[in-house]
C-alpha cells in the first residue's frame, strides 16, 4: 500500500490517495518497459516501403542475347538485378511491424513506470485539471510547479485540458484509455488526474 499526495486545481495539497499496490517498494523492471516501448514504436511504422523485383519491372520478357558465343556473361532477362534498369534484389517489401505484447507484460510496464515516477518525485496527482481550453492558463499552472516537460493524463477524452496542452512545447495530453508507457517514459513528469490514476491502479490490482 502506498499513500500518494493529491493536489487540488491550484496544485495545493488536498488529501491522500491510497493505492492497492506498493509503488515505493517496486523494483523498476527495465526489460519489460523496454519491450513495451519497442513494441509501441514498431507499431507506428507504416511498413509500406516497396521495391520492384525483376518479376515486377515492366518488360524483360525476351533473352537479351544468345546464350553462347558473345563472350559475355549469360543473361536471361534485361530486368535482372545485374542489369541497368533491372529489378532490385532483396529490397524492402510491405510488411507488418506489429509486435505482440501480453497483457501481463503491459500491466507490469505500467506499474514500473508509475513506480519510477513516484520514487523520483515526478508523479503529480491532481483532483481535476481545471482548464478553459486556453494554452496560456495551463502553461502558467504547469510552469508554476516546474512541470514543463510533462505528460498530462485526464480521466475523460473530452477534457479541455487536452486541447490546451497541444501548443505547449515539451508537453502532451492523453486520456487515460490511451495511456502510453512510451509517452510516460519520454516526458520527465507525469501529471495525472486522480480518477485517471485510480483507473490505472484498478488494472494492476
Amino acid at each position: 500500500m502506498t499513500d500518494i499526495t493529491v493536489l487540488n486545481s491550484k496544485l495545493e495539497a488536498a488529501g491522500k490517495l491510497s493505492t492497492g499496490v506498493d509503488l515505493t517498494a517496486e523494483v523498476i523492471n527495465v526489460p519489460v518497459v523496454h519491450q513495451v516501448v519497442k513494441a509501441t514504436l514498431a507499431g507506428r511504422r507504416q511498413g509500406t516501403a516497396c521495391t520492384k523485383t525483376k518479376g515486377l519491372v515492366s518488360g524483360g520478357g525476351i533473352k537479351p542475347f544468345k546464350q553462347k558465343g558473345t563472350g559475355r556473361a549469360r543473361q536471361g532477362s534485361t530486368r535482372s538485378p545485374l542489369m541497368v534498369g533491372g529489378g532490385t534484389a532483396f529490397g524492402p517489401q510491405p510488411r507488418d511491424y506489429t509486435q505482440k505484447v501480453n497483457k501481463k507484460v503491459s500491466l507490469k510496464a505500467i506499474q514500473s513506470v508509475l513506480a519510477d515516477k513516484l520514487q523520483a518525485g515526478k508523479l503529480t496527482v491532481v483532483e481535476t485539471i481545471e482548464s478553459t481550453g486556453k494554452t496560456k492558463d495551463l502553461f502558467n499552472m504547469l510552469n508554476g510547479k516546474g512541470l514543463l516537460s510533462a505528460l498530462v493524463v485526464t480521466a475523460s477524452k473530452d477534457s479541455l485540458a487536452l486541447r490546451a496542452v497541444k501548443n505547449i512545447r515539451n508537453a502532451k495530453g492523453l486520456a487515460v484509455e490511451g495511456f502510453s508507457v512510451y509517452e510516460a517514459v519520454k516526458f520527465e513528469n507525469l501529471v495525472i488526474e486522480k480518477e485517471a490514476l485510480e483507473t490505472l491502479l484498478n488494472k494492476l490490482v
